[in-house]
């Protein structure tokens, strides 16, 4: 298995702690995070644009209420994409902005609001097709020198876009969409790059953004479904402990982000880590989702 600078198998999801989802006092978020941290998930990812520009801001608060020290967590955080916000008059369309000097202000804004000296990952979130990787780079450089950010890695690249990059300055992680309904990254070399570069991806929506659980769209998923509940019964887990464990096994060594807000999902998630699919139970289930047996 390929050792990540992310020491935290899973990830704790920062985007729907506040007006994006779950809408948590400071007190209660700074339970939630004393209680993911009691769990063992130590990593937290977060954005600059989540919770409408504010949850970043929450967070250090919360954290600092927590009484956790620094030094025990990971705090990841991305840049890049500026949304259509009351609090930015002045953009009029959605768009991405990875110019050195933005990396640099949002870098700086996000160790303000995150109440923190650095960052542990900072991620690009989304790659602009106006990107200029040497400025880039020379941001990161800055970053690094000064010892605000420790690593830097992608999000929602192409295994071509994160080549570049990292051709540039080296990388440590791509973020990308990965889970049993969400093939692609087995297939169109983003996991084969993550192995050639010993650099484990971080995955979001993991759980399928929790198509399984709807009874309507599960219903567009029957063969996935059945597969899923037969082999949780057989395992006597969880649906959701199947779809983490079908991306565990995996040898890139893939780091789930776990959006829920509640402790008791959060503590499935590290009960899944337990899990050692065979290769057979793993092909059931790829299997089950391309509709096909493999040639």
């Amino acid at each position: 298995m390929i050792t990540s600078v992310i020491k935290s198998r899973l990830i704790a999801g920062a985007m729907k702690y506040g007006q994006w989802g779950a809408g948590f006092s400071i007190s209660d978020l700074s339970e939630l995070i004393k209680g993911t941290f009691d769990l063992g998930i130590t990593a937290f990812d977060h954005a600059d644009i989540y919770g409408d520009y504010e949850e970043e801001e929450r967070f250090g608060r919360a954290f600092k209420q927590s009484g956790i020290e620094r030094d025990k967590i990971q705090i990841i955080s991305k840049c890049g994409i500026r949304l259509l916000s009351e609090k930015h008059p002045e953009d009029y369309i959605k768009h991405y902005k990875n110019s050195k000097s933005y990396i640099l202000a949002q870098a700086e804004q996000s160790l303000k609001y995150l109440n923190t000296e650095y960052l542990d990952v900072l991620l690009i979130h989304r790659p602009s097709p106006l990107m200029d990787p040497s400025e880039m780079a020379e941001a990161f450089t800055s970053l690094k020198a000064d010892g605000k950010v420790l690593h830097f890695g992608a999000s929602n690249f192409t295994h071509s876009q994160y080549a570049m990059l990292n051709s540039y300055f080296p990388l440590v992680t791509n973020q990308v969409e990965a889970s049993l309904l969400h093939l692609d990254p087995f297939l169109d070399g983003t996991f084969d790059q993550a192995l050639e570069l010993k650099s484990p991806p971080m995955i979001w929506s993991p759980l399928a953004g929790g198509q399984l659980f709807n009874d309507a769209q599960a219903k567009n998923h029957p063969e996935v479904i059945s597969k899923v509940q037969t082999m949780a019964e057989e395992l006597e887990v969880t649906i959701d402990q199947i779809l983490l464990a079908f991306l565990l096994k995996h040898p890139a060594g893939l780091l789930p982000i776990l959006g829920t807000t509640k402790l008791t999902r959060l503590k499935a998630g590290v009960d899944a880590l337990k899990i050692k699919l065979t290769d057979q139970q793993w092909f059931e289930l790829w299997t089950s989702s391309v509709g096909t047996d493999v040639p």
